[in-house]
C-alpha cells in the first residue's frame, strides 16, 4: 500500500539515498577519527620454546601418521612466546606472541602461522599485530604479512621479515629475529 503523493518506487529511491548519505557521512567521520596513515619499524626477538622449564608452545594435536614425516606434517601448536629487545632470554620483553602453527607441508619444513603480537610495554604497550602466512622455517629470511592491528596499529597492513638466530635440532627451541614494517593509522 502506497502512502498517498508517494510511489513505492519514490518511497524506495528516497530511502536508498538517505542511507547513502548517511553512510557517506559515516565514512567521512570515520576517515576524521583515523588520521594521517604513517609507517612504522620494528624489531625484536621470538622465544620459541617447544623444550625445557619455561615451555612457551606446546603441542596440542597431530595426526596420526605425523611421526611418520620428517616434517612432522600435521603438528599443531598454540604458543604463547616471548617478544624481547634483544636474542637473550634475560632480554627486555616488550610482549608476547600469542597464536598457533601447523606443520603444514609433508615435503618441506613449512609452518602456517597464525599469530598476535601483543605489546605489553612501551611506545605500542596495549597495541596488536596479526600475522598470518607461511613460514619456511629453514629459509634465511622469510616473509609473512601482516594483516591487521589493534589500538595504535589499527587498520595496520604490512610484512614481517623473520630471520633464524638461534635453533637447537635436539630441544626444537628456537630464537627468532623479526623486522616488521606496517603501515597503520
Amino acid at each position: 500500500m502506497a502512502i498517498k503523493g508517494f510511489s513505492p518506487v519514490n518511497i524506495t529511491v528516497a530511502a536508498v539515498l538517505f542511507l547513502l548519505v548517511c553512510l557517506h557521512l559515516a565514512a567521512a567521520d570515520a576517515k576524521v577519527k583515523l588520521g594521517k596513515e604513517k609507517i612504522s619499524h620494528l624489531h625484536f626477538y621470538f622465544h620459541d620454546l617447544v623444550d625445557g622449564k619455561n615451555v612457551t608452545a606446546v603441542k596440542v594435536a597431530s595426526a596420526p601418521t605425523t611421526d611418520s614425516y620428517f616434517t612432522q606434517f600435521g603438528l599443531v601448536r598454540v604458543m604463547d612466546d616471548w617478544l624481547t629487545e634483544g636474542p637473550e632470554a634475560t632480554s627486555k620483553m616488550v610482549g608476547r606472541a600469542q597464536g598457533i602453527y601447523v606443520s603444514s607441508c609433508q615435503q618441506t619444513v613449512q609452518l602456517l602461522m597464525a599469530s598476535t603480537f601483543v605489546f605489553q610495554s612501551g611506545k605500542y604497550n596495549g597495541s596488536t599485530l596479526a600475522m598470518v602466512g607461511k613460514n619456511a622455517v629453514f629459509d634465511e629470511v622469510r616473509e609473512m604479512p601482516i594483516v591487521g592491528g589493534s589500538g595504535l596499529f589499527r587498520l595496520a597492513r604490512g610484512y614481517a621479515l623473520a630471520h633464524t638466530h638461534s635453533f637447537d635440532l635436539k630441544s626444537g627451541n628456537a630464537v627468532v629475529e623479526y623486522n616488521i614494517t606496517v603501515l597503520h593509522y
